[in-house]
């Protein structure tokens, strides 16, 4: 028996708390009507950096016309429960022959129930299904839940030599943000 999702009321966006429901879990594409959810799950996934005394990171948001253009290009998914309404997200992009992951943040609210690693995985599904070698991204070395967890996804960190030039110069775009303030990382995770 499947219980009733809690719900919390977050700036106007009704969440759905999944509640180990991991057996309606579905990875989808996002639908227009989902963009402003998934724009809170960013805000409220964001504020976790004021935990670890990093409160810039926190203003660091996808504008909507960027996700827009992501779902319009079929590179925004979500993950969803028994309801079908995001609880998390994905975005990625080809950087090098690999499929790089821009962002995967799931909703504070259903954190620890691995939807993370779901989208990862549906990442990872879909990249060797068309022949892609690797999943690839950067991220902070000492968030727990950034450079750690994705060392348990199956990810491994980059020498600098192992560093492609699409990598590389989206790292030097995260350093003219201001992103070098922190310890980054590249990582990658062959398929």
């Amino acid at each position: 028996m499947v219980t009733e999702p809690a719900q919390r009321l977050v700036r106007g966006v009704r969440w759905r708390a999944l509640r180990g429901d991991t057996e309606n879990m579905c990875v989808r594409l996002c639908r227009v009507a989902e963009l402003s959810a998934v724009q809170e799950i960013d805000r409220a996934a964001g504020q976790m950096f004021n935990e670890v005394d990093r409160p810039e990171v926190c203003g660091m948001l996808w504008h909507p016309e960027a996700l827009a253009a992501c779902r319009d290009e079929g590179r925004l998914w979500v993950i969803t429960g028994a309801e079908d309404w995001p609880a998390g997200f994905l975005v990625t992009d080809m950087v090098d022959g690999c499929v790089h992951i821009e962002q995967v943040s799931v909703d504070p609210g259903n954190a620890r129930r691995g939807l993370g690693r779901a989208l990862l995985d549906h990442a990872a599904e879909q990249a060797a299904a068309a022949g892609v070698p690797a999943l690839t991204l950067t991220t902070f070395a000492d968030v727990p839940w950034n450079a750690p967890y994705y060392v348990r996804c199956g990810f491994r960190v980059l020498e600098d030599r192992e560093v492609t030039a699409g990598v590389r110069a989206i790292r030097q775009r995260e350093a003219s943000f201001g992103m070098d303030r922190w310890r980054r990382v590249c990582m990658r995770r062959d398929l």
